[in-house]
């Protein structure tokens, strides 16, 4: 059996199975691009963060629920007015908050908390509340000296 004749018998099966292979593959690398996305986007809407709604109106974020997407997500049109929308009805983050502290910031922040706690436990760190109290304490002492006659 050469070449041409096992082409003819076989071909048409290994096509079907080389094109059932791509067509898995690119399905399977289209659903991970499109969760990637997702959750890029969810990272980005956070209250202050403007975005684009389904229906082409651009708002502000001010309440959202990432975990519970049931839930509406209220967004601001204009000063003073509100709308409730589906949270999946927004489109995209136009502009994302500046200043705005996520979630994965939060995390980091209450770690190195921790690790400040742990630091003036030990009496490496001096705390922040304990040098207010020693400067208000000095500027009172040096309030009543310099208003007390000296004899």
């Amino acid at each position: 059996m050469d070449f041409a004749d096992f082409f003819a018998n076989y071909g048409l099966i290994i096509l079907l199975v080389v094109l059932l292979v791509f067509m898995f593959w690119s399905s399977r690398r289209r659903t991970q691009k499109a969760k990637a996305e997702q959750e890029e986007k969810a990272r980005q809407t956070v209250p202050g963060a403007e975005v684009l709604l389904q229906g082409g109106l651009y708002g502000t974020i001010v309440a959202y629920d990432g975990e519970n997407l049931d839930q509406p997500a209220i967004v601001s049109i204009a000063p003073g007015v509100e709308i409730k929308v589906h949270s999946q009805a927004i489109l995209r983050v136009v502009d994302p908050a500046e200043g705005v502290v996520t979630e994965d910031e939060f995390i980091e922040a209450e770690a190195s908390e921790a690790e400040y706690i742990a630091g003036v436990a030990d009496g490496d760190i001096t705390s922040i509340s304990d040098d207010h109290k020693y400067s208000a304490h000095t500027d009172e002492t040096d309030a009543e000296t310099k208003h007390k006659p000296e004899a």
